[in-house]
């Protein structure tokens, strides 16, 4: 459904998944490849890749830190020294090239090209990610508890109320989030889709109670978004789509799971999981996939499985 194309994220998942699956031989074919094709002389991984060629050398920070989570992991999984050379590597790119000092403390950007703007994704912040590369390198533990706590604070000052993340947010000199439209087209409405419902799953499945918070507060907006919820919504929670999408499904369990509400998690996991089969596609199979992973197990270490699901 992509086109024949494949983006940084979608490597990043990969090795996710492979490396919470012990799956020693797909994750080195993920990395070599990823590596070879994508990496950047910087470090970062260019995003966009098409017919051989590189369509955007323009990294984003999700997969930057997906894809070094996932070499920290395997390097102790697999016994690889060399996967956590490059988790170090990709790691200080990171907070070098795609983080900026908040009065708060550090926040993630959307990719180097952001510095400008300060354009955020908040579904890009990643606890889980951040304590295992802490782990790394131990010289950069501080800076990686400053992100935490700097995100943490960001996406605090977004969701009060009950009020669900935008997909896309400008960070102000105060270190809090205005939501905007797109980076292209800051004047559109914002919304919570496609980006946006990864929030809740990596802040369900942190292990700091304050960012499992954030996910809980999710929860009584997004119950109410219908069965199965649409895949796009307002800030306050209205339809502005007819349509679920796997993704969307994960997005609810994860604030359910945190929420406490482990039957209903489980629930709509398992529709996710349907959804998924009869309408198949790469975005909705890999957060099909990481969801479980990262609510219902322990397979990726930095993560915790909350209400003993």
């Amino acid at each position: 459904d992509q086109g024949g194309d494949t983006v940084s994220e979608g490597q990043a998942y990969a090795m996710l998944v492979s490396v919470a699956l012990h799956d020693r031989a797909r994750f080195a074919a993920a990395w070599s490849w990823t590596q070879r094709h994508l990496q950047r002389p910087d470090g970062l991984l260019a995003s966009h890749l098409a017919d051989g060629s590189i369509m955007d050398s323009n990294p984003a920070s999700d997969a930057d830190l997906d894809a070094a989570r996932a070499l920290a992991i395997a390097a102790v999984r697999f016994g690889q020294p060399a996967y956590k050379s490059a988790a170090q590597t990709l790691a200080r790119a990171i907070l070098a090239r795609e983080t900026i000092t908040t009065p708060h403390g550090r926040v993630l950007l959307a990719g180097p090209w952001a510095q400008s703007g300060r354009v955020v994704d908040p579904s890009y912040f990643s606890p889980a990610a951040y304590a295992t590369l802490a782990g790394v390198d131990r010289g950069q533990a501080r800076e990686w508890a400053a992100l935490a706590a700097g995100d943490r604070a960001a996406l605090a000052s977004v969701v009060r109320g009950n009020r669900l993340p935008p997909d896309w947010a400008r960070l102000t000199s105060a270190g809090t989030l205005v939501p905007i439209g797109a980076p292209s087209q800051p004047g559109q409405t914002p919304r919570y889709s496609f980006d946006a419902v990864r929030v809740p799953v990596r802040y369900a499945s942190a292990c700091s109670a304050a960012d499992r918070g954030i996910a809980a507060g999710l929860w009584p907006t997004l119950q109410q978004a219908g069965s199965p919820p649409p895949y796009s919504l307002t800030l306050t929670g209205g339809a502005l789509a007819t349509s679920s999408h796997p993704v969307a499904l994960v997005s609810v369990a994860a604030a359910a799971s945190a929420y406490g509400r482990t039957s209903d998690a489980l629930r709509l996991l398992t529709q996710a999981d349907r959804l998924d089969r009869r309408f198949p596609t790469y975005y909705g199979a890999a957060w099909n996939a990481l969801g479980r992973i990262m609510l219902t197990t322990d397979w990726l270490p930095g993560a915790c499985a909350p209400g003993g699901m």
